[in-house]
């Protein structure tokens, strides 16, 4: 899987929407799913933010990312820190909370998890007793011959009918995008304007 991919795993969480009450009649039973339909099926005005596009953009990936892990009863908190370990095996708690973007009492508990379903074990090293591993039990390894196809099977269904070119423009742009907000945010915490 390629750079671009990982997007689905940085980013943790979306706030959800929120909606003010009114005094109304009680909704029939269709109302909720096809509230849910309209939310699913929303497309961006041309005119809205550039946020608008993306947030809507990673929702749709996430839910089918999810769908896809659920299939395998595997949760997306754990498919996070498989992929990394994929990679990488033998990081340390901290490294896999950072390459995950996450607090590490996140961490913490998925790695409880993952080691009670047999998916990791955690080691103490020779040289440094204080310091635990974490590496890929076999069952957790196997995953990633089933757990991929998934990705790769999402990645090509989001792709269809898209032109190479602007495969192409669409990586550059959220490359700028993701550099320009890097630096925004470095200039907030020094207290100066960046010039984007």
């Amino acid at each position: 899987m390629t750079t671009d991919e990982t997007v689905l795993h940085n980013l943790s969480s979306i706030s959800p929407v929120t909606a003010t009450s009114t005094r109304t009649k009680a909704p029939s039973p269709a109302a909720p799913r096809q509230a849910d339909e309209s939310r699913r099926s929303h497309t961006p005005a041309a005119d809205e933010r550039i946020a608008h596009f993306v947030k809507d953009t990673f929702r749709e990936f996430l839910r089918a990312l999810q769908a896809g892990l659920r299939e395998h009863s595997v949760l997306y908190g754990h498919w996070t820190f498989l992929y990394i370990l994929w990679q990488t095996d033998g990081m340390t708690q901290r490294q896999l909370s950072e390459q995950a973007g996450v607090y590490d009492s996140t961490t913490v508990g998925a790695l409880r998890s993952m080691e009670e379903l047999g998916y990791i074990f955690r080691r103490k090293m020779p040289e440094n007793r204080k310091e635990v591993r974490v590496f890929l039990a076999p069952k957790g390894a196997a995953l990633k011959a089933v757990l991929m196809p998934v990705v790769e099977n999402l990645n090509s269904a989001a792709l269809e009918g898209i032109p190479e070119h602007d495969i192409e423009v669409t990586k550059r742009t959220l490359t700028a995008l993701a550099g320009n907000l890097a630096r925004f945010k470095s200039g907030a915490e020094r207290g100066t304007a960046p010039d984007l």
